[in-house]
């Protein structure tokens, strides 16, 4: 098995969190989101993974830093990783066959801004399959047409009029991903594009056509990583799912001086909590202090030091330097103080 992570994009819904770090290495919950992605399907499809294929953008960002960290986290699952470039913001579709040298054999492909819990079943008697999860308003998602075998027969974009609740979130599985690499080769070949981009969908419903059979798989949890309120909510509800499944999330080197820690809460390495209540619902990157401060729903990266504070849905970078006493302060572009 092999897993095609699509990551080209600068993530620009999240700045200024996005502005050194690629929008799936920021860490919700303790972990990289692109490493919890991968991790997570790994341990659900029940398959030795093979290949991880990242596809990043320009090397000038995504640099060998960055390369290093996905190397790592193929080798963690005793895979081997591949690097790919997109170059051009040229869609999914595109995005796709810049890893085309990969594409062979079962595969599944997910973009890496997702979050979920799911026990994933992939049925052996179809060709592929899209996974899906119940939304209340279908006309803002992407969805799945059925017929009566409970095969999908159609990709319908934000429905006007109901088609089906059961909204797309990025994540396929290709019994042999050739089938799909074909097709969105004949979609570049004729320059089928929607504003300017090559869209996967527009190679999976070239396989329909062809009598290729897509079923649904539906995931019990989706959780987006788009903007900082969203992100803020997921990490607290990622939170909430490690800590049910017995997860330690408090690393033994904290340092807790008069401080509260109000589970569930993620505290990295030499975190230093001084005359401060963290919790529910807060991660804490390595290295970073707090002191007098009271903190709850918030996600505060690494090496940041943080004084005299009260903090509700925050999220805050690495190495910031936060004194909620002082009024004389330096704010860079995106920031935000609400």
């Amino acid at each position: 098995m092999k897993i095609i992570v699509p990551m080209a994009g600068r993530g620009s819904r999240l700045r200024p969190h996005t502005l050194t770090v690629p929008k799936p290495l920021v860490p919700v919950a303790g972990t990289p989101i692109v490493e919890q992605l991968v991790n997570d399907i790994a341990g659900v499809v029940n398959q030795p993974i093979e290949e991880v294929a990242f596809i990043l953008g320009d090397p000038a960002f995504f640099g060998d830093e960055i390369v290093a960290h996905l190397e790592k986290i193929a080798q963690n699952l005793g895979a081997k990783a591949s690097i790919y470039r997109q170059l051009n913001p040229l869609g999914t579709g595109h995005a796709i066959m810049c890893a085309a040298p990969s594409l062979s054999g079962p595969a599944v492909v997910a973009y890496a801004d997702t979050l979920i819990r799911a026990d994933f079943h992939i049925d052996p008697a179809a060709d592929a399959q899209i996974w899906v999860k119940k939304v209340d308003n279908p006309s803002a998602y992407g969805v799945v047409q059925l017929d009566t075998t409970n095969a999908i027969t159609e990709l319908v974009e934000k429905p006007a009029q109901f088609v089906s609740d059961l909204a797309v979130i990025g994540i396929y599985y290709f019994k042999a991903i050739e089938d799909l690499k074909i097709e969105l080769q004949a979609v570049i070949d004729q320059q089928l594009t929607h504003g300017g981009e090559y869209q996967i969908n527009d190679g999976i419903k070239g396989m329909m056509r062809n009598g290729k059979r897509f079923v649904p798989g539906e995931v019990t949890e989706w959780m987006d990583c788009g903007n900082k309120e969203i992100t803020v909510a997921t990490n607290t509800k990622m939170l909430h799912f490690l800590a049910a499944e017995g997860k330690d999330l408090i690393d033994p080197s904290a340092t807790l001086e008069n401080s509260t820690i109000i589970p569930p809460c993620y505290i990295g390495k030499n975190v230093v909590l001084k005359h401060s209540t963290v919790g529910p619902g807060v991660s804490i990157g390595e290295g970073s202090q707090l002191i007098n401060v009271s903190a709850k729903d918030s996600m505060i990266q690494k090496q940041t030091i943080i004084e005299n504070a009260s903090l509700n849905k925050a999220m805050i970078g690495n190495h910031v330097r936060y004194n909620g006493e002082y009024t004389s302060i330096s704010l860079g572009d995106y920031s935000v103080l609400n």
